[in-house]
């Protein structure tokens, strides 16, 4: 018998979320360690989140089980 409901990936939903237009939003990379090395605007860019691109969010979706259209 087939499934009915796609499983959804529970790293992924750990890693990003929706926003209520249904565009991924996700965290910024490469700020975890190593800051005292990086330019102050570096950091200041680095901050809080961003919306992935068009490319990324149809595999997202496909993983938190969501309709990626």
């Amino acid at each position: 018998m087939p499934k009915l409901k796609i499983k959804m990936n529970s790293s992924v939903k750990k890693r990003f979320s929706l926003t209520a237009g249904g565009l991924v939003k996700a965290s910024q990379a490469n700020k975890q360690h190593n800051m005292r090395k990086r330019s102050k605007r570096q950091l200041r860019e680095q901050r809080g989140t961003a919306i992935l691109p068009t490319c990324e969010q149809t595999r997202i979706k496909r993983s938190l089980g969501v309709s990626p259209f």
